[in-house]
């Protein structure tokens, strides 16, 4: 599983961002139009992530794919963002959910909606806009939330919103000595989950 720091949500608006968060948990409607305009280029940037090998014409483009995210979160009951980390990583998740959906759409549309086998690297790479390596990596995940919630939220902020360790530690509530440690250990249990032996998420700490 690569490292998507470098493509990360940006700082440079951070504080702007957390106070039109506290803003909307205080009931400002208003604040979610103002956030749209700070936070646009970063979900760009994260869409483009998950996008990364997509074939030419494909169903979902970054611009949909963010509005799509964005029109999922606006339109749900107000949600306690409690800090522009956790923020991005919500996001995250309501843009793999929608690239999930799509990708079972497609699958049930070719008549091949069954199991799959994957590696890690091949999600990684060119085919992680492979419908069926999308619902494999999906199960996975799954599965890994099943053993530890926390392995599966540190794969959400550091894999798919892009987040360093730093970011996930603060999202998370948790040191970054511990997220560095428990991202190494995510990703060796969804390697060896992929690959069909058993992983190991003991001594949760």
């Amino acid at each position: 599983m690569h490292d998507t720091r470098d493509q990360g949500p940006g700082r440079q608006a951070a504080g702007d961002v957390t106070q039109l968060l506290a803003a909307h948990r205080a009931g400002d409607a208003a604040a979610l139009d103002r956030l749209i305009g700070l936070v646009y280029d970063d979900l760009r940037r994260m869409a483009r992530v998950r996008l990364r090998g997509a074939a030419p014409g494909a169903t979902l483009d970054t611009t949909g794919l963010v509005h799509e995210a964005w029109l999922r979160l606006a339109g749900s009951n107000r949600r306690a963002w409690e800090s522009r980390e956790h923020f991005f990583c919500v996001c995250a998740k309501a843009m793999r959910q929608i690239l999930v959906s799509s990708a079972r759409r497609r699958l049930t549309a070719k008549r091949g909606a069954g199991s799959v086998d994957a590696t890690l690297d091949e999600i990684d790479g060119a085919q992680q806009e492979d419908p069926a390596s999308i619902l494999a990596l999906d199960r996975a995940l799954e599965r890994l939330h099943g053993h530890s919630p926390r392995l599966a939220a540190i794969v959400e902020c550091r894999h798919f919103a892009g987040l360093t360790n730093e970011e996930t530690a603060e999202a998370l509530g948790v040191s970054a000595r511990t997220i560095n440690r428990e991202w190494i250990r995510a990703r060796a249990w969804l390697r060896a989950d992929l690959a069909g032996i058993s992983g190991d998420t003991s001594d949760e700490s």
